[in-house]
């Protein structure tokens, strides 16, 4: 029966292209393609009636098609209906789960970003983490939709990462509670004077969110606005058309991204409508290996058209377009089918982009420096006559170590500098 069903399925491909009007070349390159389909259905045949033990025949299927797609790239995808609904969820901002934006690598779950203020982030998971196992278990062999299931469960239950880690050199655990992830995309505050705007995915809410953001920061800094940071550290992506939007808020001309498929003559292009949100005030671009996809888009745009300069250090680098198509039976694919390229017709794909200064995050710390020689190390010295009820003991003093971004610090010091050179100028 199912090496009848493919059978079917490939003489209604065939159909599409008349035998009658094809080259020689190309009859004989479906000849070809039907006789690999046939050994194929003759596999799952086989399979079905000698393996061991009784199989799922849609669980089969559906393991051909995933192993068809991840032998492409690693976003290709067989959506079945379950995953279909988790993947509208996460778009509409609002699912179940750790709160990691994931891939695979090399058989392993690759962490792209933990989403701010989740479980994952306030767990310590990082990008490029690699998840070996799950609950102990090892992911060698799942496919990404099935260790992304494996990974969500009920909220209030515990979940056991064992990660990999570059510069660490043994794996450890990482124990995470399952929540209900409510992705707030946007959010904002005043840095001073400078409005400072993070948008940590592009989620249906996203344009609207920063409009509401901006014109909020308007209001409470007033007319001595230095200037803008948009922060899209550990940015995962999301959909193209808010991508489009951020960008378009602050560009008042040109082209934001173009998109080309297969066929080279087919190019899409989208251009900015006039009218800048940030009227002129000058831009910091924050980015990481964490700012994946869609924040490439708005990160390339910026800086190609220089209404902003970027600083961080170099994005993720993906640059596919994924199309999703309709299956049968409530089923999706997930397929790439074309590559971003900013302006200036770079591709994003596998290079990422490039920040115009390069900043690591760092931290502050107190220098052990040695101990200086003092008063107290001199022979025949007078001792203190108060038995040393002020003195400095070394070994009693606690430093506590302040959290500074340093990046952002950075950032906020260019807006600053930036704005005080433009008021110099008028």
């Amino acid at each position: 029966m199912i090496k009848r069903m493919m059978r079917v399925a490939l003489v209604s491909t065939l159909m599409a292209a008349p035998i009658g009007l094809m080259s020689t070349a190309a009859q004989a390159q479906q000849n070809a393609t039907y006789d690999l389909l046939t050994v194929l259905g003759d596999a799952i045949a086989k399979i079905r009636s000698s393996y061991v033990e009784p199989v799922d025949e849609e669980k089969l299927i559906e393991a051909a098609v995933n192993g068809m797609l991840q032998s492409l790239d690693p976003h290709s995808a067989f959506l079945p209906p379950e995953r279909v609904k988790q993947m509208q969820v996460s778009i509409r901002g609002e699912f179940g789960g750790l709160g990691i934006e994931v891939t695979m690598e090399n058989g392993y779950v690759k962490v792209v970003t933990p989403i701010d203020d989740t479980p994952a982030a306030r767990a310590g998971v990082q990008p490029n983490d690699l998840v070996t196992h799950i609950d102990g278990t090892s992911v060698q062999g799942l496919t990404l939709t099935e260790a992304v299931k494996e990974m969500r469960g009920a909220v209030g239950t515990d979940i056991v990462l064992t990660v990999s880690r570059a510069g660490v050199p043994d794996a450890f655990d990482i124990t995470i509670t399952r929540a209900v992830i409510k992705v707030q995309s946007v959010r904002a505050r005043a840095e001073g004077n400078v409005a400072y705007v993070r948008i940590t995915s592009f989620t249906e809410q996203t344009e609207s969110g920063l409009r509401k953001s901006m014109k909020k920061l308007k209001e409470e800094i007033g007319g001595d606005i230095a200037g803008i940071i948009l922060d899209l550290r550990n940015n995962p992506g999301g959909l193209l058309d808010q991508a489009i939007a951020v960008s378009d808020a602050f560009l008042d001309r040109g082209e934001i991204v173009s998109t080309r498929a297969r066929d080279v003559s087919a190019i899409e292009r989208y251009n900015a409508k006039p009218g800048d949100l940030a009227s002129g005030l000058p831009i910091i671009v924050l980015i990481n290996g964490g700012s994946a996809s869609a924040s490439e888009i708005v990160a390339g745009a910026l800086q190609d058209h220089k209404r902003a300069i970027l600083m961080g250090t170099t994005s993720f680098g993906k640059g596919s377009v994924q199309s999703i198509m309709q299956l049968g039976g409530g089923n999706q694919l997930k397929l790439t089918t074309a590559r971003y390229y900013t302006p200036s017709g770079n591709s994003i794909q596998a290079t990422g982009i490039i920040p115009d200064i390069d900043v690591p995050q760092a931290r502050l710390e107190v220098l052990d420096n040695p101990r200086r020689r003092s008063e107290a190390d001199l022979r025949n010295r007078l001792d203190n006559d108060t038995d040393g009820e002020n003195a400095a003991d070394e070994g009693d003093v606690a430093v506590e170590e302040e959290r500074v971004d340093y990046q952002l610090q950075r950032a906020l010091d260019a807006i600053r500098t930036i704005s005080l050179a433009r008021a110099s100028l008028q």
